[in-house]
């Protein structure tokens, strides 16, 4: 007599695999913060380590506003495609800055005439990649840090599959 194909296999109990994919999802956990934590740390020491001021990188020059500036001092400046230099503030109060300190023009500006007559920064220059290097820097360690919590969930698991001893394959 010929038996079901079913009741020949021996089935693992129910509790059995509850209880490792519970085990695997707390390690999941413990990864999940360890990895949160390292990866953030590596990023600050990084940060650190290269001195680069983030104030500095994500804003916008300073620059003399008539509408709510007060002149102090003028400089010459040389502007792009002019001969000569022309006067340009170069020390100025903000009066919307309530710590009252001096603003003064960042020697490394480059100045142009605008059609309207107007003097603006002139950015054609070079641009700055150092805020780019920084995101790529910060996006690779993001996904080294998914790719060894993926590895270090998935060998885990594989692990404790082969220690019930249920031959686990190493194909996911």
């Amino acid at each position: 007599m010929a038996q079901h194909p079913l009741t020949d296999v021996e089935t693992p109990a129910i509790g059995d695999i509850e209880s490792r994919q519970a085990l695997v999802r707390r390690f999941a956990r413990v990864v999940s913060l360890a990895m949160i934590i390292l990866c953030n740390s590596i990023v600050l020491i990084g940060l650190w380590a290269s001195g680069i001021n983030l104030d500095e990188l994500a804003a916008p020059p300073d620059v003399f506003d008539s509408k709510q500036d007060i002149c102090l001092r003028l400089g010459w400046q040389p502007v792009t495609e002019a001969a000569e230099p022309v006067p340009l503030c170069s020390e100025w109060i903000n009066l919307s800055d309530p710590s009252g300190k001096t603003h003064q023009l960042q020697r490394e500006l480059k100045f142009r005439q605008g059609p309207d007559g107007q003097y603006y920064i002139d950015r054609s220059e070079r641009a700055d990649y150092r805020l780019l290097i920084l995101v790529l820097v910060v996006v690779a360690i993001i996904v080294f840090g998914l790719v060894a919590k993926w590895y270090l969930v998935g060998w885990y698991r594989l692990r404790l599959e082969s220690a019930a001893g249920h031959g686990a394959s190493l194909v996911h």
